[in-house]
Order: C-alpha cells, then sequence, then structure tokens
C-alpha cells in the first residue's frame, strides 16, 4: 500500500541514510527542457552514480492529466500496468560528493506547493545548495561550441563563482519558481543553461546535455567520465552536418548563424576562458558552503 502524501504531494519511498556533503539537483520536462537536453543530464547524474530512489511526489497533487496523459504498459505480455507521469527523487553516489537527482515534470499548477515539497527534500536529506539544469531554444549554430550560461540568486555566490545575476523579465517556467522559493528562504542555488539551435529542436541535443554535464561538473569538483557522451556528440555533429551539407537552404542559414555568432558581442553571461578555472571554481564553492554551514 503506497504511504499518504504531505499536503504537497510528497511521498517518500525510502530512507536516503547518511549523505556526503549533498547537492540537490533538479531539471523539469517541458518549458525548461529544449530536445530534453537538461532531463538528460540529470538522468545521466542519477544512473551513473547508483540511481537508488528515495522519494517521489504525487502527479495528482500537480498533473493536468489530460496534458500529460499515463501511459499503459503490458507486464508479462498479458496484465496492463498504468505509468503515472511522476517526478521523483534519485541519490547518487561520487567520489566527491552525494547528489539528490530530482527528475521532474515541470507542474500543471500549485507551483509553489511543488517547490515547498522539493525544498522539504532539500532539508530531509542536508542538501547544501540546488542546482537546477536548463535548456532553451535560441539563434545559435549547431557547428560552435555550445556557450553554457550559469546564475545565482545570491549575490556572495555569484561574486564567488563568477555568475551573473539574472536580467531576464518575461514568463518563467518551474525553474525560475524555484529559485525564487530557494531565495526567499536562503537557500543557496545556481541555475545553467544550455541553448539549442531552433531548427534542430528535436530530441536528443548531446551537445548540449554534454555541455551542462561539463559545466556542473567543474562548478561541484565531481568529477565526470563523459567519454562515451562524447562520442555521442561526435556522431550527432556527422549526422546533422550531412543532412545540412545536402540542402542549400539549411547550409546557407547555418553559415549565416556561424557568422553572426563569431562576430557578435554576446550579451548572454558567459562563462569564458577568462573566468576561473573548474579547480578554482570548486575551491570557491566549498568555501562557501563551509561559511553557510558555519553561520
Amino acid at each position: 500500500m503506497e504511504p499518504n502524501p504531505s499536503d504537497d504531494g510528497l511521498i517518500w519511498d525510502d530512507s536516503p541514510g547518511p549523505l556526503r556533503r549533498p547537492i540537490l539537483v533538479a531539471a523539469f520536462e517541458g518549458w525548461n527542457d529544449a530536445a530534453d537536453a537538461a532531463t538528460f543530464a540529470a538522468g545521466y547524474l542519477a544512473q551513473h552514480g547508483g540511481a537508488e530512489r528515495v522519494a517521489h511526489i504525487d502527479p495528482e497533487t500537480h498533473t493536468d492529466f489530460q496534458s500529460r496523459r499515463p501511459q499503459v504498459e503490458l507486464v508479462e505480455g498479458v496484465t496492463r500496468s498504468i505509468v503515472w507521469p511522476t517526478s521523483a527523487f534519485w541519490v547518487a553516489r561520487y567520489a566527491e560528493r552525494d547528489l539528490v537527482v530530482l527528475r521532474g515534470i515541470e507542474p500543471s499548477y500549485r507551483w509553489k506547493s511543488f517547490c515547498r515539497a522539493v525544498l522539504e527534500v532539500y532539508r530531509a536529506t542536508g542538501c547544501e545548495m540546488v542546482v537546477t539544469f536548463g535548456a532553451l531554444l535560441a539563434d545559435v549554430p549547431h557547428t560552435r561550441k555550445v556557450r553554457v550560461t550559469g546564475t545565482a540568486t545570491d549575490t556572495e555566490l555569484i561574486d564567488r563563482l563568477a555568475l551573473e545575476p539574472s536580467r531576464y523579465e518575461g514568463p518563467t517556467g518551474i525553474v525560475g519558481v524555484l529559485h525564487e522559493e530557494c531565495r526567499a528562504h536562503g537557500i543557496p542555488s545556481v541555475s545553467l543553461w544550455a541553448p539549442v539551435p531552433h531548427y534542430i529542436a528535436s530530441p536528443p541535443n548531446p551537445p548540449a546535455s554534454a555541455a551542462i554535464l561539463d559545466r556542473f561538473g567543474k562548478l561541484t569538483g565531481i568529477t565526470l567520465d563523459l567519454s562515451r557522451v562524447q562520442e555521442t556528440v561526435q556522431r550527432w555533429r556527422v549526422q546533422v552536418d550531412q543532412v545540412a551539407a545536402d540542402d542549400d537552404d539549411i547550409r546557407g542559414y547555418v553559415e549565416r548563424l556561424e557568422a553572426r555568432f563569431d562576430e557578435a558581442d554576446d550579451d548572454t553571461p558567459e562563462w569564458g576562458d577568462e573566468l576561473p578555472t573548474g579547480d578554482e571554481i570548486a575551491n570557491e564553492l566549498e568555501q562557501y558552503l563551509r561559511e553557510q554551514r558555519g553561520e
């Protein structure tokens, strides 16, 4: 029998046990997840870190099942089972620290209640900060290096990690609401975003996912073996290059994007070569978190 959910829909599946300096990582399907790049990156962290599910958020509390329908699956070729769209928390254990990975679905309603459930897991597992992944469609060529941008709500964390305060105004998704809730409760939070070429919007987009994972590893000091992901990136690029080469219109459009990309001064905050190295960023993050615990 499934345990009764909290008022916010949180259900604990298992005790996470003691965790080592954990960080909560979150990515959500939907508006914040162009080409599934963000949720793929979060799923990679869970899978390669052991993937022990410890909790989930009851979809009945936050999901419109007419827009996100449950799936029917066969069990042993006979019995039918209903698989509900669920946001779940997984514990991933790495050599440097543990992660609590939320691979979720952007809720249909009660967003603040949904965020309370996320922050309840954050507190119960003793996490030190929240890092979210996002991906957005942009006018960028697939032939250039993916520029991952980062921002934080805490001014001291922004200064320490050479991030930028967000200057965006307009519609937001659950990632933006979660970061606002973190700010309101004094919880350190960082958001990493990767652009996806809008003319190749269909998933997957391995370059964007790989760029997010690479930047996350440098941010946290966690060693990630991305060799197989990079192999997938190379195969993906070859396939897309072949399609572009066979179509004069696509090839011309990509060339225009390349020229604009190379010449323009990017207004979006970027972590470039002039900013701190991965080790320096990780050390600054550790110092910041130690000071936060001391306070």
